[in-house]
């Protein structure tokens, strides 16, 4: 038997390719370069990350005050007599504590509100605040219907100190009282808070509320004000369109501190809608007349205190 013969090999050489290896001194080279490279590409993007950072969060440069106090005035139904307390009272308490005055007319915003209750004003008047002073950290949101009465008790001093929030903001309680089923963060820190409020026996109360400036202030007014919330036609207008806000919405709920009502917002002894311990006494930082609010107009019931007050700036 016979076994086939395997296949010769070619007599023709195939060819070699050519190398593909660098030499040395080129690779060390081109991995000279990538380091190189790298670095470069590393320190761009710490750079941008910290630019972002500290964007989130505005800090006022020297010469630029901290606070800035927002009160929106309605000259259509407010005399000037009562607007003149309502600024001097502002006035003076911005002067003693280094903060900055943002008095703005109703009548500027009637355009954005629409057809919505004018009290939806007080939201592009804050958002107009910031663009006027894009550097300061806080904006205290003061109805025009309320009298700062503790002239010598600072914002700082009394809720913005570091710790000084901590020790009173509400975790775990109903954001809607007496029993809302969304409550307020039981793990909330006070580094992560951007918005400062209380409730009344009721709803939530933005007749007083106090915003950190940055990336998460634009966002949440942009929301509050949102065009299908104006058009809903609340019963309380945009007092229930917050209360929607941040009950629904987590990522407000997330950065929003309940205070209680007298650290913030302490309602006058005739008001009904007070909650069990948000009723004015001596010593509290604002006495707000919510009574007066809905009827608008000059508010009489202010005078006695407004006196009362004044003895306090002379003594102070």
């Amino acid at each position: 038997m016979q076994f086939a013969l395997p296949p010769r090999r070619s007599p023709h050489l195939l060819p070699i390719a050519p190398s593909t290896r660098l030499p040395y001194h080129r690779r060390k080279q081109l991995k000279t370069v990538a380091i190189f490279a790298i670095a470069i590409i590393s320190i761009i993007y710490l750079l941008s990350h910290f630019t972002f950072s500290s964007s989130s969060s505005a800090v006022a440069p020297a010469g630029t005050t901290g606070v800035v106090i927002v009160t929106v005035l309605d000259r259509k139904s407010l005399s000037e007599g009562f607007i003149k307390k309502i600024v001097t009272n502002r006035e003076d308490y911005a002067k003693r504590h280094g903060y900055t005055n943002f008095f703005a007319s109703s009548s500027d915003y009637e355009e954005a509100v629409g057809d919505a209750p004018r009290s939806w004003g007080i939201i592009p008047a804050v958002r107009h605040a910031i663009s006027k002073h894009p550097r300061s950290k806080y904006f205290f949101y003061l109805s025009a219907h309320a009298l700062i009465m503790n002239p010598t008790q600072s914002l700082k001093s009394h809720l913005l100190d570091r710790g000084k929030l901590e020790s009173v903001m509400m975790k775990d309680a109903p954001i809607v009282p007496p029993d809302s089923i969304i409550k307020t963060f039981a793990h909330l820190k006070e580094k992560d808070v951007d918005l400062i409020i209380t409730q009344d026996s009721e709803d939530l109360s933005p007749g007083s509320f106090i915003l950190r400036n940055g990336d998460f202030a634009r966002f949440f007014l942009d929301l509050w004000f949102d065009p299908l919330y104006r058009s809903y036609n609340f019963a309380k207008a945009e007092t229930h369109g917050l209360d929607h806000i941040i009950q629904w919405h987590p990522t407000v709920l997330a950065r929003t501190a309940l205070v209680p009502q007298r650290f913030l917002n302490a309602y006058s002894k005739d008001s009904p809608s007070a909650s069990a311990d948000g009723t004015y006494k001596d010593g509290d930082l604002v006495l707000r007349f919510p009574g007066c609010e809905a009827k608008g107009g000059d508010c009489e019931e202010m005078d006695p205190y407004y006196m009362l007050w004044q003895k306090k700036v002379k003594s102070a």
